[in-house]
């Protein structure tokens, strides 16, 4: 009964999160198109479906991966062996992101664009290993208690360097793969494994050193993705222009398979996604630390219900989110009025943003951990209000047919120099927020919308311009985050000169 109630309250938590995201496009449509969206019945199944799917997804990693995920972790940290650290670390970033539902979305799309060229799990692959890899360096330097602001100004200036070299097709996709990296699965394991070792460790602050490994699983993904475009585009010479300019993006979002054997197979690929989680855990738990699983029964359940989640959550976006997304792009484009559009980016990046279980979770950590100096509510309304400003600003670039290069170079060229003034326990936080702000719900459908965009405008490139906005939703919460700390930082400065000028002034005239 009590898994059974806590299932219900997860169903309950996933439904609330798509709520925002329902009631902006009600909203719109209603009042603004005054029309019903065409195929209203699938859609409305389809996101009965991402509810139910999310709900068992959720429940399977508190079920079978989170706890287990805690453990493991615990363990290796009071061996106090770095080199398993690493690889325990390398290992539970990797297993993580390619289980990814939003990256799984976002993969499938590029890979339905591109015509195959650019593969889906090739894709995933990629992103997977290089977020082992930094998770792995991110857990050396909270060991080693390296500065942060270090590793993320020298790994923008690279991602800023790459970006001037790389390929049009591929930029938007890959600062986009790096926004949706770190999201349902990814973010409760990495900022566990990160504040429980700064905890562990003498000397450490859980705010300072705790935070961070969440900003390195986004930044390097976007340095490896556009390395595989240099290498599809330049090397092996594949031009995408007529495929990508042509591409159907409704077509795309419904091709959806129901028969019996289609099912099984997707079920049997969906297994395939979460067998990189299984392995590791299996790996750690009976190799390296010899030892059996605590409660086995519970967490096979575990298991299966993820794998039924996530394939309920892929068949629901194609059914629903998908074409949300590319029918309001359509709609708002018909009226040949930028103004609404704007609105609607703007109130969708706003709204679902305060609803993001991740950025609840981390806001209620960082107030925690910084003993209510911070206070949780005050993040998730500059974070919200950065993903409302990025995703304005993506969608005014597709309209204008600007290169994303100098959007986002310029985007990230402001986030170093916040980075060089701000106060440094901000810092990581900031970080960490810019990766947390795109859920497993808002991701669907603001690809949907980039791409339904790209499809409808003349003279736009889907590949090119379709892809984008996920980056500009991680790029301006940081910005937002981080202007804010060094204004208030800067107050408090002048109100402590004041107060000892005050004091100073005092003093000579009792004198």
């Amino acid at each position: 009964m009590t898994d059974l109630r806590i299932f219900w309250e997860t169903l309950l938590h996933a439904g609330r999160n798509l709520l925002p995201i329902i009631v902006v496009v009600a909203v719109f449509q209603w009042l603004v198109l005054q029309s019903v969206p065409e195929g209203l019945g699938s859609i409305v199944v389809g996101l009965a479906i991402v509810v139910v799917g999310v709900a068992l997804f959720l429940q399977g990693l508190e079920m079978g991966i989170f706890p287990i995920g805690k453990s493991l972790s615990n363990a290796f940290a009071r061996r106090g062996s770095l080199p398993l650290l690493l690889a325990f670390g390398f290992s539970f970033g990797f297993a993580a992101v390619i289980a990814e539902p939003a990256l799984i979305a976002v993969a499938q799309q590029a890979e339905a664009i591109s015509n195959g060229h650019i593969e889906s799990l090739t894709l995933r692959l990629i992103i997977a290993s290089s977020v082992g890899l930094v998770v792995a360096l991110g857990v050396m330097r909270t060991v080693l208690g390296l500065p942060l602001h270090w590793f993320m100004i020298g790994g923008y200036l690279l991602v800023v360097t790459v970006t001037w070299f790389a390929p049009p097709e591929i930029v938007g996709l890959a600062y986009d793969s790096g926004g949706v990296t770190t999201n349902i699965v990814t973010v409760p394991l990495i900022a566990a494994l990160g504040m429980g070792l700064a905890a562990s460790i003498s000397g450490r602050s859980v705010l300072a050193d705790g935070f961070g490994l969440v900003a390195l699983a986004v930044m390097v993904p976007m340095i490896t993705v556009q390395a595989y475009g240099i290498y599809v585009f330049e090397i092996l010479e594949v031009d995408l222009s007529a495929s990508a300019a042509g591409f159907d993006a409704e077509a795309g979002a419904k091709e959806v398979r129901l028969g019996v054997s289609a099912i099984l197979g997707d079920l049997l690929t969906t297994v395939r996604d979460v067998l990189p989680i299984i392995a590791a855990v299996l790996f750690f738990q009976l190799v390296v630390l010899r030892q059996r699983i605590p409660h086995a029964r519970r967490v096979i359940v575990g298991f299966l219900l993820v794998v039924l989640g996530l394939y309920a959550f892929v068949l629901g976006l194609k059914l629903g989110l998908f074409p949300i997304g590319e029918r309001m792009a359509e709609q708002l484009i018909a009226r040949d009025n930028v103004v609404f559009l704007y609105l609607f980016a703007f109130a969708i990046g706003f709204a679902t943003t305060m609803a993001e279980p991740a950025l609840i979770a981390i806001g209620d950590q960082a107030e925690q951990a910084a003993r209510g100096e911070i206070r949780a509510s005050v993040i998730r309304m500059l974070v919200a209000l950065g993903v409302a400003i990025g995703i304005t600003i993506g969608v005014h670039r597709i309209l204008a047919g600007d290169s994303i290069h100098h959007y986002v170079m310029g985007g990230y060229l402001l986030v170093i120099l916040l980075t060089l003034i701000a106060p440094r326990y901000i810092i990581a936080l900031a970080y960490d927020l810019g990766g947390v702000t795109t859920s497993e719900v808002t991701v669907p459908l603001v690809t949907a919308l980039g791409i339904g965009l790209a499809t409808q405008i003349e003279g736009r490139n889907v590949l090119i311009d379709g892809f984008g906005l996920i980056a500009f939703a991680s790029i301006f919460p940081i910005v937002t985050v981080l202007a804010y700390a060094t204004v208030a930082d800067l107050a408090y400065r002048i109100r402590v000169r004041r107060a000892a000028s005050d004091e100073s002034t005092g003093e000579g005239v009792e004198s």
